[in-house]
């Protein structure tokens, strides 16, 4: 590892490009992006050296802390670089750059430009050398990137200067002197821990067994064991092993005491940790195991920055969550695994994943929703995905192969450029409540291209074939929306318009996949009711002169409850969307019409009439108000008038053309 930047270009063979370009990339494609963001960060990371050297700072010297992680690298450079490409790695060079230029706010500079201190701590432990070096402490406490984070006894809150020192692979942490001169002081030898897929009740004693002599101390209801073996991805690749005690991980500086076993070694009672009391909390992994072998993906609730932006405080799961993370993951892995190892478009080997941040919820109750209600990633961070934990493994499964399209777009973006974008969001984009800029509608094409893969590789599965056809159906071809107007509207480079002809050949291709007669119907119902609703809610009428849109000055986000309700047919249906996606458009057209009598302001309402009216009377009409629906909104539709004929009839059939609006 160096910091000096690369003098020669890197130059993506074309076989790479063409599977990129095509929606998937195999495990070769992927770690060309991974050498190109190595670069990249070692690029930012030297500009970064520079500015942070300039800083008035309380810590250990940039420079020397610098000459720590380059003499680590030269005993482990595998190790060191799985820390440098560690996703909060690239989030805190991100955030740091904003912050010497003035865009971002933070705890005191100073504490955040010590997490290079962290950084070379860590290496040094990953590595087995030695180092002395002031650190920031948060609160008392220390987080180890991609290992756990140690806090020493009642310490107080905000930021102070700790003195770690790492010798073959073990920390000890010194806190600011006390009254009297005293320094509190912890020492342990971290690791990352996988969840416990059945984690023990309240009240339930555990204990580790320890070198004789050797008191430990852990955070309530948290495993002190170190990993299992070697894992890939659990925690940064290398971390060292030597002088490693069987089992022993968290040692403390006050004595323990406890029976001692046949071999010579004390087990030794864990003891709750007290609010304030020292503690090795470690970071857990999601594991499974690959065709390569056992595979473990950081389960990330405690790193300042995972939260791919800004700085956060540690938002620890509790056992019950942890657990749960694991059986949908499991499940997940299991639905990804039954397409076999081809990394075509909407697959995805889940070993490729750097890290999975929880969000909203660190408790398993109340149980939580099927869908993922939020997940996010960013070009910054390579790999980690945000995500809300849905209950269902499906939903699990689809949300990381949406996200790992955005960091595989991320990174070629990084490599070059892939149009020209004025950063002004006037677009359309099929999956957003909002307006999107050019860049935003290739992240999102390139996204849901690989979405409506997974969903037809789901096509032949019997137990999921309905909402498959529905959601391939769709994805497909709100994607192809989207690509025809990169297509058209967006000023592309070379790259980019290869990149945007391989999304339109795949998903020229994928539209001549036959799909069930009712799902195709939901999902083109579904995706025109998207559309003029965002039509209505964004845009003002008429245009501008000269064609350009305007957009309503009271906008605002709007949420989107027809997409996943309309993937399966309605038993029952009782509301008029309901009935629009059981194939009554006669009956869903007399609820719409009804709702609007009450509210005829309302976009929802009246997108849903537009749609439904279209259905029951193709004609010129109906096409231009599906296709410029803004201009229907200043008076609401008349009641229908009454029929005689069932509800749901052939679409044949002459219907009564209701009133339109005005204007």
């Amino acid at each position: 590892m160096t910091s000096e930047p690369r003098t020669t270009p890197i130059r993506v063979p074309d076989r790479l490009f063409a599977e990129l370009a095509a929606g998937g990339g195999s495990a070769q494609a992927v770690a060309f992006l991974e050498r190109g963001e190595r670069a990249r960060r070692l690029l930012l990371l030297r500009t970064l050296l520079d500015r942070m050297a300039e800083l008035s700072t309380p810590l250990t010297p940039v420079a020397d802390a610098w000459e720590v992680v380059k003499d680590a690298a030269g005993r482990d450079p595998e190790a060191v670089d799985g820390l440098l490409l560690a996703p909060t790695t690239g989030a805190w060079i991100a955030h740091m750059l904003r912050r010497v230029h003035g865009t971002a706010t933070g705890p005191p500079l100073w504490a955040e430009a010590g997490r290079l201190n962290v950084l070379a701590l860590t290496a040094a432990l990953l590595a087995g050398t030695e180092t002395a070096l002031t650190v920031p402490l948060a609160d008392g406490g220390l987080h180890l990137p991609g290992l756990g984070r140690l806090r020493l006894p009642d310490a107080p809150p905000g930021p102070s200067v700790g003195l770690a020192v790492a010798r073959a692979g073990e920390v000890t942490l010194s806190g600011p002197p006390r009254d009297g001169g005293a320094r509190p002081t912890v020492t342990c030898r971290p690791a990352s821990v996988p969840v416990e897929p059945r984690p023990a009740g309240p009240g339930v004693a555990a204990t580790v067994e320890t070198a004789p002599g050797e008191p430990v101390a852990s955070a309530p209801g948290e495993p002190v064991a170190g990993g299992s073996g070697d894992v890939r991805g659990g925690r940064p690749a290398g971390a060292a092993d030597a002088g490693r005690a069987p089992g022993a991980t968290a040692a403390a500086s006050a004595a323990g005491s406890g029976e001692e076993g046949p071999d010579g070694r004390h087990r030794v009672p864990v003891p709750p940790t007290a609010a304030g009391s020292a503690g090795w909390l470690p970071l857990r992994t999601l594991t499974h195991h690959g065709p390569a072998g056992p595979v473990a993906i950081p389960l990330d609730d405690l790193d300042p920055y995972r939260d791919l932006d800004d700085p956060v405080p540690p938002a620890r799961l509790d056992a019950e969550e942890a657990a749960e993370w694991q059986r949908v993951f499991d499940g997940a892995v299991a639905v990804l695994a039954a397409t076999g190892a081809d990394q075509g478009p909407g697959r995805l080997d889940p070993a490729l994943i750097r890290a999975v941040v929880p969000y909203g919820r660190t408790a398993a109750v109340p149980p939580a929703a099927p869908t993922v209600a939020v997940s996010a990633s960013s070009g910054d961070s390579f790999g980690a995905m945000l995500i809300s934990r849905p209950g269902s493994a499906l939903a699990l499964a689809e949300t990381l192969v949406h996200e790992f399209q955005h960091s595989k777009l991320a990174a070629l973006l990084h490599l070059f450029p892939l149009l020209d974008d004025d950063r002004e969001e006037r677009y359309y984009a099929p999956w957003r409540a909002d307006p999107r800029h050019l860049t935003g509608l290739l992240h999102g094409a390139y996204a849901f291209t690989g979405v409506a893969g997974f969903w037809r590789d789901r096509l032949a599965e019997p137990k999921h074939a309905e909402v498959a056809a529905y959601h391939f159906a769709l994805r497909r071809l709100q994607s192809r929306l989207v690509v025809r107007t990169l297509r058209t509207s967006a000023r592309l480079t070379a790259p980019g318009r290869r990149l945007v002809a391989g999304l339109a050949r795949t998903l020229d291709g994928w539209l001549r996949v036959p799909v069930a007669p009712d799902a195709l119907r939901r999902a083109r119902t579904a995706a025109a009711l998207h559309r003029t609703q965002w039509r209505l809610r964004n845009l003002a009428a008429p245009a501008a002169p000269d064609g350009t849109l305007r957009f309503r000055p009271d906008r605002g986000f709007w949420p989107d409850t027809r997409t996943h309700a309309f993937a399966v047919r309605p038993a029952a249906p009782r509301t008029a969307d309901e009935h629009l996606a059981a194939g009554d458009p006669a009956t869903a057209l007399d609820g719409y019409a009804k709702d609007l009598a009450q509210d005829p302001a309302d976009p929802h309402a009246l997108s849903g009439w537009i749609v439904a009216r279209a259905a029951l009377d193709p004609g010129r009409a109906t096409r231009r108000a599906l296709t410029r629906p803004e201009l229907h909104r200043t008076e609401p539709p008349g009641p229908e008038p009454h029929r005689q004929e069932p509800a749901g009839p052939s679409p044949h059939r002459p219907k009564p053309r209701p009133s339109r609006p005005a204007g």
